[in-house]
């Protein structure tokens, strides 16, 4: 019976282990600065791409997303599949720093820059997108690994 539960366990699939890009985090653990990913760059403009492709993020690593609109368009950013798979440190909108408990989307009225700083939490696929968005380039597609 031993035998027959160890190949049972052997045969299940491994389950994703969600782990820091860095072993020694001291103090500040998940948002140590050994453990941040690439900046993520994101655009808002009328009639140009959001993103230059799909993102790929870690599971438990520290990112920073940046949002600019250059003000040609009102335009807004819509993913809440994605806001609720991160937990998030800050947003930054003019040298204001807020600590959100939950985002929708943004809107950006005119120009101007957003920075999200955020680990990601929940493994899967999400997409962050122009409200009602029917082609690919006013969507990033994102997956956490």
């Amino acid at each position: 019976m031993k035998y027959l539960a160890l190949a049972a366990a052997l045969a299940l699939p491994t389950l994703a282990h969600s782990a820091p890009l860095c072993d020694k985090l001291g103090f500040a653990g998940l948002l140590a600065k050994c453990n941040a990913g690439e900046e993520i760059e994101l655009t808002l403009a009328s009639g140009k791409p959001i993103s230059d492709g799909p993102i790929t993020l870690e599971s438990g690593a520290y990112y920073e997303m940046v949002i600019t609109a250059d003000g040609s368009a009102e335009l807004a950013l819509e993913g809440a599949g994605f806001f609720r798979a991160i937990w998030m440190d800050e947003i930054v909108i003019n040298d204001i720093e807020i600590r959100p408990m939950a985002v929708d989307s943004f809107e950006f009225d005119a120009a101007g820059e957003l920075e999200l700083g955020f680990i990601a939490i929940k493994p899967g696929r999400y997409e962050l997108a122009l409200p009602g968005a029917r082609g690919d380039s006013q969507r990033v597609k994102i997956q956490i690994k």
